[in-house]
């Protein structure tokens, strides 16, 4: 029977790897439907998103990839299905609530596992959609200590990645290692010119024109990941901070949106502290 895979290479440049590669589909009388690639001059690095049709064994076609190509190279034959993800949340209901309707429709391509929470002012929009939720305090305890709790229960439930719909607490090393480049979140595009409390007020004092949003991987840097997606919106003096609040949530729901949809669809490789998004 036909199926369909996506491809994902990256290894050092060299000459001669996009014949390599579609030599080796061709020899298996797969069909390029798509097919995507970019180096990295800088550091002589190739990267390749394919897509391929036709009959084919994925531990076969891996293996007959990798030896045609660099020794370092990283290979992914992916056959597409819906990812699961798990959704983190604090008190803000604009970003999850996008994802939870996207998902209601039918136009997002994941499973949602469950909602996690610190709080649990969103449990109610939660359980209109039938997701479970999970609420887990943070009162009282250490930093790390939550995040254990949160981490026990995270670790119950296969997933590929976690999503930070607007979860306000800082995430420690603790953490962070734990799903390494398997957490994305969304922040506003003010860090770090207004940091802290009210940023659109802050904003709206400075007179600021621009408001947009960043959607990247976490890691250790505090907001400093791997870019995924990003966007801005114009806005002008007859705003009022209030304005601008509501412009910043809806250019944040649509780059978190975005970025989700690339990488469900396994469109983005890590490079470095960058990407390369197909």
């Amino acid at each position: 029977m036909e199926k369909r895979a996506r491809v994902l290479i990256d290894c050092r440049d060299e000459k001669g790897l996009v014949y390599k590669i579609s030599k080796v589909f061709y020899d298996r009388n797969l069909n390029i439907d798509n097919n995507q690639e970019f180096v990295d001059k800088e550091i002589e690095k190739f990267f390749m998103r394919s897509v391929v049709s036709g009959m084919f064994d994925v531990h076969e076609l891996s293996a007959a990839l990798k030896e045609v190509i660099p020794e370092d190279a990283h290979v992914r034959v992916i056959e597409p299905k819906a990812k699961k993800i798990i959704l983190m949340a604090t008190k803000e209901s604009h970003a999850l609530g996008d994802i939870l309707i996207k998902y209601a429709d039918g136009e997002l391509d994941a499973e949602i596992e469950c909602v996690i929470s610190n709080h649990d002012f969103l449990e109610e929009l939660v359980r209109r959609f039938d997701i479970p939720f999970f609420h887990v305090p943070a009162e009282g305890l250490e930093r790390e200590e939550h995040e254990r709790h949160v981490m026990k229960l995270i670790d119950e439930f296969e997933f590929d990645y976690i999503v930070l719909a607007k979860y306000m607490r800082i995430l420690t090393p603790l953490f962070v290692g734990a799903y390494e480049q398997k957490i994305i979140n969304i922040h506003h595009s003010f860090l770090p010119a207004f940091i802290g409390a009210n940023p659109y007020k802050q904003a709206f004092e400075r007179g600021v024109k621009i408001i947009g949003a960043t959607a990247h991987y976490v890691t250790n840097d505090l907001d400093e990941g791997p870019i995924i997606a990003q966007d801005v919106i114009a806005v002008s003096h007859r705003f009022e901070w209030r304005d601008m609040q509501r412009a910043g949530r809806d250019v944040e729901k649509i780059v978190l949106s975005r970025a989700l949809s690339l990488v469900l669809s396994d469109r983005v490789f890590v490079n470095g502290n960058k990407t390369v998004v197909f």
